[in-house]
Order: C-alpha cells, then structure tokens, then sequence
C-alpha cells in the first residue's frame, strides 16, 4: 500500500519538477526578452553618446591644431623680431659712427693744411692750432660731449681720477690743484675722467 502511495507521488512530483522548470524556463526567457528589448532601446542612446564624443574629439583636435599654428606663427614673429632688432642695432651703431667722424673730418682736413704749410712762423702755427682746437670743441658740443675738470673743484672719485696728492695750504683739501687731463662726458655718462692732483 506503501508503496502504491510512492508510486502515485512520483509521478506528481516529476510534474511538479517540469512545471517549476517550465516556468524558470519562461522566466529566464522574459528576462532574456526583457534585457534584449533594453539593451536595443539603449542602443540609439549610446549610439548618439558615442557620436557626440567623436564630435568632442574632432573639436579638440580643431584647437589643438589651430593652438599649433598660432604657436608656430608666434615664433616665427618672434624669430623675425629679433632679426629685425639686431640689423636696427647695427645700422644705428653703423649711421652713430658715420655721423660723429662726419662731424669731425674738417678737423682733419684742417690738421692736415697746418701740416702743408711750409715755413710757417710759431705764431702761426699757434693760431692754427688754436682755431683747431675751437672746432672741435664746437664739435664736440654740438655731439652733447662736455669737459670737465678744473683747478679748484672738489675731487669726486667717480668722475676724477686722483694720480697724486699735492701738500699746500692755499686751497681746502679735497680740492683739485692741478689737472693732467680733462674729463669727458656725454649727458651723464662719463667717457673719460679727469686725471689731476689733488691737495691734501
């Protein structure tokens, strides 16, 4: 009787097996349908994600090229400046240089007619060197060059420069006693300091 009872069950059991397998079966399909209907719902998404970030990188890799170019034309700009700049500085050093021996060839010129002259008295010679001597001063002052250092001024180490001490007591110390060689200066700039004695 047992046994019959076994026998019935069996049969009800492997029904019930193939109904809960049936129906994880069905259940696994939907969710199989279901994951396919939203992963090609999700397909334009992506798709138009997609297109947007190629679009992104083709704008990026716009700018970095024009970025390059505006790089490549600022250097040469620059390369060109600086060219430019040093031919200026040449050609001012070059027209600075013509100008000033323009200025002073009549001096020459006259040095050299003193030197032709022939049996010239002392006197003469004087004057003419004398003349010289004013024009190049004139020169000179139209050049902005100006002389300085005179008997009684007061020693200043960075324009004068001091080759020996004189004891007296005529003049203050610090006072220049006796110049060797004037100073020149063009503006404030000194080309050349004085060369004097100083007393102590």
């Amino acid at each position: 009787m047992f046994n019959s009872k076994k026998k019935a069950e069996e049969p009800a059991a492997e029904e019930v097996k193939k109904t809960s397998e049936a129906t994880q079966e069905e259940t696994t399909k939907a969710e199989t349908t279901e994951t396919a209907e939203k992963e090609t719902a999700d397909v334009p998404a992506l798709q138009k994600a997609l297109e947007s970030a190629q679009a992104e990188v083709e704008k990026i890799k716009g700018e970095l090229a024009q970025m390059s170019d505006v790089k490549l034309r600022l250097a040469a700009e620059y390369d060109n400046f600086r060219k430019r700049s040093q031919r200026e500085k040449e050609a001012i050093y070059s027209d600075a240089t013509a100008s000033t021996v323009t200025a002073l060839l009549p001096i020459i010129d006259n040095v050299e007619r003193a030197l032709a002259v022939e049996n010239a008295s002392a006197e003469d010679m004087r004057k003419g060197v004398e003349m010289i001597n004013t024009q190049a001063l004139q020169v000179f002052e139209k050049l902005g060059v100006t002389s300085f250092g005179a008997v009684g001024e007061t020693f200043d180490p960075n324009i004068h420069h001091c080759v020996g001490t004189v004891d007296t007591e005529e003049v203050e110390s610090g006072a220049i006693v006796l110049v060797l060689q004037k100073g020149y200066k063009l503006g404030d700039k000194v080309i050349r300091p004085a060369m004097v004695q100083v007393a102590n």
